[in-house]
Formats: C-alpha cells, sequence, structure tokens
C-alpha cells in the first residue's frame, strides 16, 4: 500500500466516527502525498542518518515491569488527536496488566522509517510495530517474527479471520509473520447522476456481472465494457463526448475512468495477481496481465482522454484532495473503501459497484494493516499478549477506519459508516469484494523492495506526463533497469 496516500484517507474517512476521541488533523494532506508517491519519494532507501526524535517516547514503567515498545507510525498514526487515543490504548493495557508496561512511542510520518532502521541496525528496536500495511512492512523484510509458535501456545483463535486475509501474512517463507485486523477492500466508485444524464444503466454491484448497453445489448462487466461507456461520460467543454466528431481533447470538463495510480502494481493487480518475481526468486518478470493494464492506462490518458494527465492529477487547484473522482468530475474510479474520506465532495449521488473483469476473472487489489512483532523483541510472550490486545481494541480499528477483517464486526462497521451519508450506500459490495483479492498480493516483497518501488514510481510518473511514449519499449526498459538492481542487491 501507499502508506501514507491511503492512511491519511482513512483518517479523514471515519472523522465523523470518532469526534469524541479525535480533532482528526493530520500532518501531511493527501494531495502532497500524491505527489510524494508520483515522486518515488515515499520508496527511497532508509537513510544513515542519525535517528530523529519521537514526537512521544512513552512512558516509564514501574521497577521490575517488563517494557514493551510500541513503535508507530510508519503508516497513519501520528496525527496529534491519534496519539492522544493510542496514548489511552496504551494506558488501558497497563491497567489491565501488572507486571507489563506497554511504552507507545510516536514518531512523524516522514521519520518513521529512518528511525525504526536505525533502532534496528544498533539492537535497541521496539517490540511491536504498528499500524503497518504490506509494503510498508516489506521495506523491512526478515525483520519480523513468524507468530504461529505464539499462536498454537496461546490457543489463538485464526479462524474467525477468512482464509484469504491470514494468507497475506504467510509468503515468502517467513512463516504467519502476522494477524489480520483492519481490511481494505477495492471496489468501482461512480457518480449515478453522471450515468443517468448520458442514458446509461448504472454500473453492476454484482461481482462477475453483465451490463447492459445503451442499444439493449448484454455484455460482460470487464475493462473494454468500461471504456465503450467511459468514452460517453469523458465530455468537453461544447459538451461532445469522446466518441462524437469534433470533441476537444485539450478542454475536456468531464472524465469517464479513473484507475487508481498509486502505483503500476496496484495498477496491474486490479486486472489480475501477479508479481515481479519469477518462479526462481531473482528473475524480473512482468506479468501479461499488468503490461496490458498499463497500455489501457496510458491509452486512456493520451488516446482516448477518458483519464486526468499527470499533471492535471497534480494540480492542487483541480485536485485538491489527492484523487480526481473527488472533483465530482470524474463518472467511475477504482480505489479503497479508505478511500471514502473524500467521496462526499464528488456530491451525495456517489455509490459503490464491481470492479470490472480482464480475460473473464474478476481482482479486486487488496490493502490490509496490522501490527507486527519484530524478531529482535526479547520479550515475545509478553509482545504477543500485547499484540492480541491491540487486535481486539475496536477504539483502534475506528480510529484508523478499516474494515474489520473479523466477518462477524463488519456490518456493525458499515452501519457506523452509513450513518454519515443521507443516501443509501451499497456495502455490501465491499464485503464481497473480500473474496476477490488480487493473491499473491501487488505489495508481495521483491528482491531490492525499495530500490524498485522507486524504479516503478519513476516510470509511472513519466508516462502520466508524457504523450508519445513506445510503452512496449518503457516497458523493457523497465524490466531491464529492475533487473540490473536485483543483480547488485540491496534493499
Amino acid at each position: 500500500m501507499n502508506e501514507r496516500i491511503g492512511h491519511v484517507g482513512v483518517l479523514l474517512a471515519t472523522a465523523a466516527l470518532i469526534v469524541s476521541a479525535c480533532g482528526t488533523s493530520t500532518t501531511t494532506s493527501p494531495s502532497a502525498s500524491a505527489s510524494a508517491s508520483a515522486t518515488g519519494s515515499d520508496s527511497t532507501t532508509p537513510s544513515s542518518s542519525p535517528s530523529p526524535s519521537a514526537i512521544t517516547a512513552g512512558s516509564t514503567g514501574k521497577p521490575g515491569d517488563i517494557n514493551i515498545v510500541w513503535y508507530c507510525c510508519l503508516g497513519v498514526g501520528d496525527a496529534p488527536a491519534q496519539i492522544a487515543v493510542e496514548q489511552k490504548v496504551a494506558a488501558a493495557f497497563n491497567a489491565a496488566n501488572p507486571g507489563i508496561h506497554l511504552n507507545f512511542q510516536a514518531y512523524s510520518y516522514a521519520s518513521a522509517r529512518d528511525a525504526l532502521s536505525v533502532q534496528i541496525a544498533s539492537g535497541s528496536g521496539p517490540d511491536i510495530v504498528g499500524p503497518i500495511g504490506i509494503g510498508g512492512a516489506n521495506a523491512f523484510h526478515g525483520q519480523w517474527l513468524d507468530l504461529q509458535p505464539l499462536i498454537d501456545k496461546n490457543h489463538y483463535d485464526m479462524s474467525q479471520y477468512p482464509k484469504s486475509t491470514v494468507s497475506l501474512y504467510n509468503v515468502g517463507g517467513d512463516g504467519q509473520v502476522g494477524i489480520p485486523f483492519a481490511i481494505y477492500p477495492s471496489v468501482l466508485f461512480y457518480k449515478a447522476s453522471l450515468f443517468k444524464e448520458a442514458g446509461l444503466a448504472e454500473p453492476p454491484h454484482a461481482w462477475n456481472s453483465k451490463y447492459t448497453m445503451p442499444d439493449g445489448t448484454v455484455v460482460d462487466w470487464n475493462y473494454d465494457t468500461v471504456r465503450r461507456i467511459a468514452l460517453l461520460l469523458t465530455v468537453d467543454k461544447n459538451g461532445k463526448d469522446a466518441t462524437e466528431a469534433g470533441f476537444d481533447p485539450q478542454n475536456v470538463v468531464q472524465w469517464g475512468f479513473e484507475p487508481q495510480r498509486d502505483d503500476l502494481r496496484q495498477l496491474g493487480a486490479y486486472w489480475k495477481a501477479g508479481s515481479f518475481v519469477a518462479s526462481d526468486g531473482k528473475t524480473v518478470q512482468i506479468p501479461e496481465a499488468w503490461a496490458a493494464a498499463w497500455h489501457y492506462f496510458y491509452n486512456g490518458i493520451w488516446k482516448d482522454h477518458m483519464m486526468v494527465t499527470g499533471p492535471q492529477y497534480s494540480n492542487t487547484d483541480f485536485n485538491p484532495n489527492g484523487y480526481p473522482f473527488f472533483t465530482g468530475k470524474v463518472a467511475m474510479s477504482e480505489n479503497y473503501l479508505w478511500s471514502i474520506f473524500g467521496v462526499s465532495n464528488a456530491g451525495n449521488d456517489w455509490n459503490m459497484a464491481a470492479t470490472p473483469s480482464y480475460q473473464g476473472q474478476t481482482t479486486a487489489a487488496f490493502n490490509a494493516d496490522t501490527f507486527r512483532v519484530l524478531k529482535g523483541s526479547k520479550h515475545q510472550d509478553e509482545a504477543f499478549k500485547v499484540l492480541t490486545f491491540l487486535l481486539a481494541n475496536k477504539d483502534l480499528l475506528k480510529l484508523y477506519g478499516g474494515m474489520p477483517a473479523v466477518e462477524s464486526q463488519q456490518d456493525a462497521f458499515f452501519q457506523s459508516l452509513q450513518a454519515d451519508y443521507t443516501h443509501k450506500i451499497d456495502w455490501d459490495v465491499a464485503k464481497r469484494a473480500v473474496a476477490f483479492a488480487d493473491d499473491p498480493n501487488f505489495e508481495s516483497y521483491t528482491p531490492a523492495y525499495n530500490q524498485t518501488l522507486y524504479l516503478i514510481n519513476t516510470f509511472g510518473t513519466r508516462w502520466q506526463a508524457t504523450p508519445g511514449l513506445d510503452l512496449d519499449k518503457e516497458i523493457a526498459d523497465m524490466k531491464s533497469q529492475m533487473q540490473a538492481i536485483w543483480n547488485k542487491g540491496g534493499n
């Protein structure tokens, strides 16, 4: 997951849910985060500079207490109002567990990765880190404790979680390095009024479904269908759509479709799950579906003009809240559930539909957050006790705005979200999306993970800003550079 974009969105999404606990402010705006993602600045290698100072260094336990350090904030959690809640959660654990002292330490998102790198390298790392997404955790690949022995020892019930979410944390031969906590399935957001205005049926809410075209033809709900209707929904300043003669691509005022473009891997994963890593674990491969998705994306910007350009995307006057759908000028957009933080800006007629299929298979890219225990923890039993306390804490789940991984808790979660809207949202679309999560997850580990992410962000930025490229050549060049990075090693 692009840690900051997603989590800033989550924080704002749940503002109404946590007013009593949080004032809800952030240290980085969504638009600034989007810009950071586009330039790859979120994925540079941690520096070797001295460890930054903590926002809060936590509290001191009584003599004889076992001290467990909870480290934040590689994703969400560093806003002052959030820290206040997290400190209360730590205090609640301490009150209920004499002899163990939970010390909450928060670093700003901008400095958290470097600070953790320095701590681990010096042998003074924390015990628990989180909340942290799959991508953020992979920046510290090999550092996480296999929890399976502690799960077995404590008879912790893993059956309460869907197998698909459990398997997210058991890849790469490192064991069960996480337990599900908050999940963020992806859906297709759309504006119903724009479909009505164009005389089009709304996108289907059922997964693996069909769609009825204006002439009555029933077709598969796939990316070809999305393109066909997106062209009808793309309109210039003179009211002509992208299929009409005289359409002016230089003066588009309404766009038909916006795929989520935070990460090229993610862009491809909406089409089909895949990985850059070949079966030998060291050779770069480009999944066919990912290449097809990138061509679709590039042509959607520069040939079909149904998607905004990179400069438009980064223009904070046009796109102040980080995603073009929030402007109300985009008919359809793929994104995760956490993006409800800005959908109200699009108007009171938005809803959720199923993502399209590719070659008969539907995939919904998937984000997830949890807390992890470092291998270097000197008190792993006590750390596991803290871990399970955090996983069960509903105040944190509400604070971070994540859909509960425990299925029995999801209906209440969506009821609380619906209370913020005057129109009925089909939340079941998001619940059903979990079954279509990409496996392997697009954020799964690769060699030279951080350098790889920086590379693909560099290429993605160029594609969004530069017309006339030979995309096959670009993809081949990216693959070649990635292989050279892997061959040299590094992080």
